[in-house]
C-alpha cells in the first residue's frame, strides 16, 4: 500500500468477536477491513473446546445462567451488562447456526435438539458444542464467509502498532480515524483510515510464561486502547485455566473443562482425589478454585503435575464426547480411556481490559472493542467457563447497531493522514535485546504476579518492569519496528498495568489472591480496579 487504505469500518483482530462484528456491519452494506496477524484458525476463538453457554434448555432460565455468573464473578460482576448478556445468548446461538454452524445434537435424527454439557460453575447443563472442538467449528464457518464476503477485505499478515486520533493530529475533537499497522511481509509500515475502529484483538495471557493462549495473545488492542487515552480495568483478574496439558513436547495444549463436567477427576500422583478437600463442589468448582487447589497440591507436594482422570467412564462415551483430545493426546502416548491425564495451571483468559459500555464504546469517539480485550463487567472478579465465546457474539451486535447509528449521524470525511515517520530510526543492532528481555518479562510475571501473590511479590515485578519498559522505549525509539519488537512493548505495558491493579486490590478476590490480604473486603467496599491514563503515566 503506497497511500492511506480507506474503509468505513476497520475491524483489528480475526478471532469470534472480530468476525462477527465485521460479518454485520458488511451484511449492512459498510465497507470493512480486517485486520489480522495471524489466520483466524490460530485464535484464541478458534482453540476454545468447551462451548458457548445459553440457557436454552426448557428447564434452565437466563435468571439461573445470571445467578452462576455473578457467584464465579464474586461480587464483581454488573447486573446490568450480565443480563444484557445472558438474555441474548439463545439468539447468538440461532445466529450462529443461521451462519452455518452446525452444534452437537442429542442424536442425529433430532439436529435442532442440542446437546448440552455441563462446566464448572455452572448450576446445569446449558453448553451449546460442537463435540470439543467449538471455537474451530464456529471460526472455520464464520472465516469462510468473511473472506469471501465482497464488503469486507481481509489485511493478513499484519499487526497493529497505535491507532491515529485527531487528537495526535493535533486536529479539533478527539475522535479514532484508523490505523498504523506493520506489514509483516514487506516490513512497511501502512496507514488505514476509518469512520470507526473496533478492537478484537483477544487477550494478553503470553505475559506469562505458561498459557493456553496461541501466540497472537500479546495485549495489542488493550495496549493500543491506552495508549490512545481510553481507561482500563480490573487487570489484576487472570483466569488461570487448571488443566494444561503437562508433556515436554505439548505446547498450549488445553485439557477442556467439559472433562471434569462429564465426570473427570483429579488425583495426586499417588492416586487420592484431593479436590473434595477444597471446595464441596470438587471438581465443578469455579476454575480460580480449582487452579489454586491444584497449585496448592503441587507446592505442598513438591510434583510437577497432578492428573486429570475419567477413564473411570465407559469408553466409547469418552470418545464420542472428546473425538479431538482422544485423538490429539494419542499422539502423546496417552489413552485417555485408560491413562490419567498429567495437567498442569496455566494463564488463560484476561477478565480485565478496555472499559467499553453496553454499545462496545470505549472513552474513544470512534472506537469500540469487542471480546477478551474488554472489561464490560460481565465476569467480574472471574469469568464462569464458556462465557467468553457468548460475550464476543453479543457485543459484536451491539457494535453493530451503534456503528450504523453514529455512521448514519456524522457523515464527516476522514482527515488526510500522514505517513508513517520512519526518518529517525536505524534497523536493529542487536535482536537479542528483545529475545532476552521478552524471557525475562514472562518469566518474573509467571514468578512473581501468578496464581498467589503478595506484596513483596508484587513491588519485585514493579521494579523489574519499570527498568524493561525504559530498555524497550529507548529500544523502540531508535530503531525500525519489527513484529517481535511491537508485542514485546505491549506485553510490558500490559505486566505494568497489571502489577499496578494488583497493588491497588488490598484483599483476596476471585482470580486475586494476596497472601498479605487473605480476607475478601465487605461488599460495601466493593469496587472495581479502573486506571486512567490522566492519572498513571506508564513511560512509552
Amino acid at each position: 500500500m503506497t497511500s492511506t487504505t480507506r474503509f468505513d469500518v476497520l475491524v483489528i483482530g480475526g478471532g469470534l468477536g472480530g468476525l462477527s462484528t465485521a460479518l454485520r456491519l458488511a451484511d449492512s452494506g459498510l465497507s470493512v477491513g480486517v485486520l489480522r496477524k495471524r489466520p483466524s484458525a490460530e485464535s484464541s476463538s478458534a482453540w476454545a473446546q468447551g462451548g458457548i453457554a445459553a440457557a436454552i434448555d426448557p428447564e434452565d432460565s437466563t435468571a439461573e445462567h445470571a445467578a452462576d455468573t455473578h457467584t464465579a464473578g464474586a461480587g464483581l460482576c454488573k447486573t446490568e451488562t450480565v443480563d444484557f448478556v445472558v438474555g441474548k445468548a439463545p439468539g447468538a446461538i440461532r445466529w450462529l447456526m443461521d451462519q452455518g454452524v452446525q452444534f452437537t445434537p442429542v442424536d442425529d435424527s433430532r439436529p435442532d435438539d442440542l446437546h448440552l454439557t455441563r462446566e464448572g460453575g455452572h448450576s446445569r447443563r446449558r453448553v451449546v458444542h460442537t463435540t470439543d472442538a467449538t471455537g474451530d467449528a464456529v471460526i472455520s464457518m464464520l472465516a469462510a464467509r468473511a473472506e469471501a464476503h465482497a464488503g469486507i477485505r481481509m489485511l493478513d499478515d499484519r499487526i497493529g502498532i497505535d491507532l491515529i486520533t485527531t487528537e495526535k493530529l493535533r486536529l479539533p475533537g478527539r475522535r479514532c480515524i484508523g490505523a498504523y499497522a506493520l506489514n509483516r511481509n514487506s516490513g512497511q509500515v501502512e496507514a488505514i483510515a476509518a469512520r470507526a475502529v473496533v478492537l478484537a484483538t483477544g487477550g494478553a495471557a503470553k505475559v506469562y510464561l505458561y498459557t493456553t493462549n496461541p501466540d497472537t495473545s500479546t495485549g495489542d488492542g488493550i495496549a493500543m486502547a491506552w495508549r490512545a487515552g481510553c481507561r482500563v480495568a480490573n487487570m489484576e483478574f487472570v483466569q488461570f485455566h487448571p488443566t494444561c496439558l503437562f508433556h515436554p513436547l505439548a505446547k498450549s495444549l488445553l485439557i477442556s473443562e467439559a472433562v471434569r463436567g462429564e465426570g473427570g477427576v483429579l488425583r495426586l500422583p499417588d492416586g487420592r482425589r484431593f479436590m473434595p478437600d477444597h471446595d464441596p463442589r470438587a471438581e465443578l468448582a469455579p476454575r480460580d478454585i480449582v487452579a489454586r487447589a491444584i497449585d496448592a497440591e503441587m507446592k505442598r507436594g513438591g510434583f510437577d503435575c497432578v492428573y486429570l482422570d475419567i477413564s473411570h467412564k465407559p469408553a466409547a462415551d469418552i470418545t464420542r464426547h472428546f473425538p479431538n483430545i482422544h485423538q490429539r493426546l494419542l499422539g502423546f502416548g496417552i489413552d485417555i480411556t485408560r491413562d490419567p491425564i498429567p495437567v498442569v495451571p496455566a494463564a488463560h483468559y484476561s477478565c480485565g481490559g478496555i472499559v467499553t459500555d453496553l454499545d462496545a464504546a470505549t472513552d474513544l469517539r470512534g472506537l469500540f472493542a469487542v471480546g477478551e480485550c474488554t472489561c464490560t463487567g460481565l465476569h467480574g472478579a472471574n469469568r464462569l467457563a464458556s462465557n467468553s465465546l457468548l460475550e464476543c457474539l453479543v457485543f459484536a451486535e451491539a457494535a453493530h447497531k451503534r456503528i450504523l447509528r453514529d455512521l448514519a449521524a456524522d457523515a464527516a470525511p476522514i482527515p488526510e493522514i500522514p505517513p508513517w515517520d520512519a526518518s529517525r530510526v536505524t534497523d536493529p543492532d542487536e535482536q537479542v535485546v528483545v529475545s532476552h528481555n521478552w524471557d525475562e518479562l514472562r518469566r518474573f510475571m509467571w514468578d512473581y504476579v501468578g496464581i498467589v501473590r503478595t506484596n513483596k511479590r508484587l513491588a519485585r515485578a514493579r521494579h523489574r518492569v519499570d527498568l524493561l519498559r525504559g530498555e524497550i522505549t529507548e529500544f523502540y525509539s531508535h530503531f525500525r519496528v519489527t513484529n517481535d519488537l511491537i508485542e514485546l512493548r505491549n506485553l510490558a505495558l500490559i505486566a505494568e498495568l497489571t502489577i499496578i491493579s494488583a497493588q491497588a486490590r488490598h484483599e483476596s478476590r476471585g482470580l486475586h489472591c494476596n497472601r498479605d490480604y487473605p480476607q475478601a473486603l465487605p461488599d460495601s467496599q466493593v469496587r472495581d480496579t479502573i486506571l486512567s491514563p490522566g492519572r498513571i503515566h506508564p513511560s512509552g
